[in-house]
């Protein structure tokens, strides 16, 4: 998306125009539909895509002219811009946050608590019941946009549909990297190494109901951890059959809760099992679980260089790699894969758990 050129009225970009009639349709549609949905997710909208990139560059080069949009977005949003500018340059500098009293901030308090008095005197019963709790509501998701934008670092959501509506609000570690850049650049700044989620920041805490989420899950509970044991003890029964030989046997990535080494520990207590993990905190969990018949190896697992050594290689559900290309060319003489339910691939194949939607394939060379 290249910038287009500033204008006599716009100090960066014609773009900004965007922006402006969007926080106009904004205010129109309070006018026109007020409600306590409406005041949330327009005060989580508009702070995060109009007020957001007015903070960092505003539109106007005239300084009445960004004064004036200034005090509007306030009366929208319903607080002060001037101590929101402030509180947001604070973060990116990492530094306390420190307010000034300015004239233009007095004239923001001014209008808000004037447009707060007007609403209750006209519709006292709308502002308790609709208004303030809109407003205490937009507050909680911009607080859970800023919490989970930076959770496990900065983190960007590169999904076209939210960065359509957000005005590229997604490109946050490269917004974080160059925050003096025009919003309409960011996409062009994306970098190999930044942090992404598939999730938007506000919805990011579906993460935990990840894979990895659910597995930390199950490390609470003694219950789960049983019951998944269980779950998973047929499939592997039925088919460690069918591998009888398996003395060395590597489990990729089964760490976190390592309920196939626990199983093989006891349905081959012949073999030597070697768990692959690159994440050195998973390694330390699985140490509570398994005795010292288990060797680790805290490494990526490079299927392209196979390690004849092992009888028996076992991929996690969760793996992250080219499952189709270990599936084709399997690194050891058998390949057991956590699959979905639905995904039969192999010489044989038994079902874990309905519940669970996982079935267990068996690849041999």
């Amino acid at each position: 998306m290249a910038t287009m050129p500033a204008t006599d009225v716009f100090r960066h970009s014609r773009r900004d125009a965007l922006l402006v009639v969007a926080a106009c349709a904004h205010g129109l549609a309070l006018l026109l539909w007020p409600s306590m949905l409406l005041i949330a997710l327009g005060l989580w909208w508009c702070a995060n895509t109009v007020s957001h990139n007015f903070i960092h560059l505003p539109f106007f080069r005239s300084r009445a002219a960004n004064n004036a949009f200034s005090i509007y977005l306030s009366l929208l949003l319903g607080f002060p811009q001037t101590l929101w500018r402030e509180r947001h340059l604070a973060h990116h500098a990492e530094r306390k946050c420190r307010f000034r009293v300015t004239r233009l901030l007095r004239v923001e308090a001014c209008c808000v608590l004037s447009l707060w008095g007007a609403i209750a005197a006209v519709s006292p019963r709308f502002f308790v019941a609709a208004y303030l709790p809109g407003w205490l509501l937009g507050l909680a998701l911009c607080h859970l946009q800023g919490r989970y934008e930076h959770a496990r670092g900065t983190i960007s959501h590169y999904g076209w549909f939210y960065n359509f509506l957000f005005f590229n609000d997604g490109y946050h570690c490269e917004h974080h990297q160059r925050p003096a850049r025009h919003w309409s650049e960011l996409p062009k700044l994306v970098s190999a190494q930044s942090n992404t989620s598939r999730w938007p920041a506000v919805l990011r805490w579906l993460d935990s109901l990840s894979l990895e989420g659910l597995e930390r899950l199950v490390l609470r509970s003694r219950f789960l951890q049983r019951l998944v044991i269980r779950v998973h003890e047929r499939a592997f029964r039925n088919l460690l059959t069918r591998v009888p030989h398996a003395r060395r046997i590597a489990v990729v990535g089964g760490a976190l809760f390592p309920r196939t080494a626990i199983l093989l520990q006891r349905l081959t207590p012949q073999a030597h099992i070697v768990v692959i993990d690159c994440n050195p905190r998973h390694i330390n969990e699985a140490h509570k679980f398994l005795n010292g018949s288990v060797t680790y190896e805290q490494r990526m697992f490079d299927h392209s260089a196979p390690r004849s050594e092992f009888d028996l290689v076992i991929l996690p559900l969760s793996f992250r790699g080219d499952r189709e290309a270990i599936c084709n060319a399997p690194p050891a003489p058998a390949l057991l894969v956590h699959d979905w339910l639905w995904r039969k691939r192999g010489t044989h194949s038994a079902r874990i758990s309905w519940l669970l939607l996982k079935r267990l394939n068996l690849v041999l060379q």
